[in-house]
């Protein structure tokens, strides 16, 4: 058991590295592969241990970045994570007693994350093995199955690298086949996306403004003064940030300089309720004024009780303020709220740092903005399939992403999470336009490419005319019912091994059920 565990936890280690910043990616099938042959053999309690090591060890080397609100707070939800692949490792040792066991592993992978993204409290979906795979030819498995088949491809072909090892002095060439084609179904996509039509956009970036559908979106990335948990502490020069460069950028629209259809502002960009500060809705409305054009603002509103604020995107029309508003749908536990605050804010006074607790919406983003319908997407949410499915699906021409990373500069959260924006841009066939309060923002044509990105800590507008493609992908129509049904096959899987394992229990009296020579290392 020592060298299983001992394996769980380099190989969570190598998958944590697959991610940004250091982006490793050749690790995390390894790491898959790793992780399959310490559960191989194992008895699903060994298998539970092996796994959690894995998974803690994982999210340990995922989310330093944690750090700054807490060094308790990053082993605590590293322990907490670490407890879902715990059951990835208890099914994995049931399921490589199985024939093709190596597609049930990789459909165990696609049920942890979908737990892992739905419990508790909304669940916690960052870590994904799809999340890694920007830039790789398994990206393109975004527009045509969702983020749940491009894990299913990482998963599947580092099951079969396993499921190599344990065949290849006996049958050689038999297991380099089976690499083989993993490699080819893992890539498919690279192939068949083009085909179906779903990434089309490259040719329309890259045409005049004006050819087809689309609007000219500016991004205003105004700067934090602050750093870490103090990046807001002065909350009226974030907003005055916001406001000068807006101004300034007002100023350069003259002669032939083309005038955008649409202004984004980050996420938290006044932390001061607009509509109870009339200085601060006054300020607003002199930038929104100025560039003449609708602005999407982000702020924080009090709700209906005083312990109670909203996080908001705005439209703010010029000459008639405030219209149309999208509250935030997946607030953050412990960060925008507190669960059970009553009880839990005794044993941790940091707690007190959130003084409010953020009232999610209940409606998607979709906001009506020059003629065209525009899918707004707070920070967070963007790693969430509901919410960037749900304004996909009801008809948002492009995608906005309103963030506040100010807490986290430096360290990998901010890349990772832009990385999640270019991979949403795939799968809808939707430009993302990523507003950020002082990194990483940027503009993302709907083929995951970088059209336009601002210089970290520093005050920028980015402006670029992008297009709309239209149509919704295979990924967003049918992307939860694969999901769901990849799943369900996971669980079939292991009750099937777990009624195998039960049955050879009272035949033999042994806790342990060798790997069968036809079966597993079939």
């Amino acid at each position: 058991m020592p060298a299983r565990l001992l394996c769980a936890a380099v190989a969570g280690l190598a998958a944590g590295l697959a991610f940004e910043p250091l982006r490793l990616v050749a690790l995390l099938p390894l790491a898959v592969a790793a992780l399959a042959l310490s559960c191989r053999g194992a008895t699903p309690r060994g298998g539970f241990l092996v796994g959690s090591v894995f998974g803690t060890a994982f999210m340990l080397t995922l989310l330093p970045w944690l750090q700054v609100i807490g060094t308790d707070a990053w082993i605590l939800l590293s322990l907490v994570e670490g407890l879902f692949y715990g059951l990835l490792g208890l099914g994995t040792a049931l399921v490589v007693r199985l024939p093709w066991w190596p597609v049930w592993s990789a459909c165990l992978w696609v049920l942890i994350e979908l737990l892992r993204g739905s419990v508790p409290f909304g669940g916690f979906p960052w870590g994904r093995l799809a999340f890694a795979t920007v830039d790789t030819p398994v990206q393109q498995l975004f527009p045509l199955t969702g983020a749940a088949g491009a894990t299913f491809a990482v998963a599947l072909l580092g099951s079969t690298l396993a499921w190599a090892v344990t065949v290849v002095r006996r049958a050689p060439v038999r297991a380099a086949a089976g690499v083989l084609v993993a490699c080819l179904l893992a890539t498919a996509g690279a192939w068949l996306a083009p085909l179906t039509g779903t990434t089309t956009a490259a040719a329309a970036t890259t045409g005049a403004e004006g050819e087809g559908p689309g609007l000219r979106v500016t991004a205003v990335q105004g700067d934090v003064p602050g750093e870490g948990m103090d990046a807001f502490a002065e909350r009226r020069a974030v907003l005055d940030n916001h406001v000068r460069t807006t101004e300034r950028y007002a100023e350069g629209l003259t002669g032939t300089a083309p005038r955008p259809d649409l202004v984004v502002w980050p996420e938290n960009s006044t932390d001061i309720d607009p509509f109870q500060d009339p200085t601060v809705y006054d300020d607003i409305q002199g930038a929104v004024d100025a560039v003449g054009v609708p602005v999407l603002v982000g702020a924080m509103v009090s709700g209906d009780e005083p312990e109670d604020v909203l996080n908001q995107g705005i439209v703010w029309e010029p000459g008639n303020g405030p219209t149309q508003r999208y509250s935030k749908t997946h607030p953050v536990p412990f960060g925008e709220y507190i669960p059970f605050r009553d009880v839990v804010a005794r044993f941790f006074s940091r707690l007190d740092q959130v003084p409010r607790d953020m009232v999610p919406g209940d409606t998607p983003g979709l906001l009506e903005v020059a003629g065209s319908t525009v899918g707004d997407v707070i920070c967070f949410e963007v790693a969430y399939d509901d919410v960037v499915r749900d304004v996909a699906a009801g008809g948002a021409d492009l995608l906005v992403v309103q963030t506040n990373n100010a807490t986290y500069m430096g360290t990998g959260q901010i890349e990772q999470q832009f990385a999640i924006s270019r991979l949403r841009a795939l799968e809808t066939n939707r430009s993302v336009v990523v507003a950020a309060t002082n990194g990483v923002s940027g503009i993302v044509a709907p083929d995951g490419e970088v059209v336009e990105r601002a210089p970290v800590r520093s005050p920028a507008t980015l402006s670029a005319w992008v297009p709309f493609p239209g149509g919704t992908t295979p990924g967003v129509r049918w992307g939860l019912l694969l999901e769901l049904l990849t799943s369900l096959v996971a669980a079939g899987s292991v009750s099937v091994a777990l009624g195998l394992h039960y049955r050879h229990r009272r035949r033999t009296g042994s806790t342990r059920e060798p790997v069968a020579a036809g079966t597993g290392e079939g």
